[in-house]
């Protein structure tokens, strides 16, 4: 997949769309993983990530909203993918269809100072 493609596909699913499309077509490093995982248990995984960051006051985009959209894909399997902001202080993950047709939700996390 390339960057056009990619930022296409980047429609108002959540709040971060704006962010992470800005990010993409700023010349952030973006990666597609290969493989799948069902919705629920990225549903679970996020959910959990997102309890953490409200514990630790990390700024994230769109990770409720994340959570009950995946939550709602149950057995089907998911894509994951993510786009860095240029100097690498946001990362947005992407969840899409497995055939990589289509985003269906993403969220941005604000990256730990390194």
């Amino acid at each position: 997949m390339n960057r056009a493609d990619l930022a296409g596909m980047l429609n108002q699913q959540t709040t971060a769309c704006a962010p992470a499309r800005a990010a993409l077509l700023d010349g952030g490093d973006f990666v597609i993983w290969d493989g799948s995982v069902p919705g629920q248990q990225l549903a679970s995984i996020y959910a959990a990530r997102h309890r953490r960051a409200r514990k630790r006051g990390t700024e994230t985009l769109a990770l409720s909203a994340t959570v009950d959209i995946l939550t709602q894909y149950r057995t089907t399997p998911l894509r994951i993918g993510c786009i860095f902001t240029p100097g690498r202080t946001w990362a947005f993950m992407l969840f899409l269809a497995d055939d990589a047709s289509v985003v269906l939700a993403y969220t941005g996390v604000r990256q730990a100072d390194r």
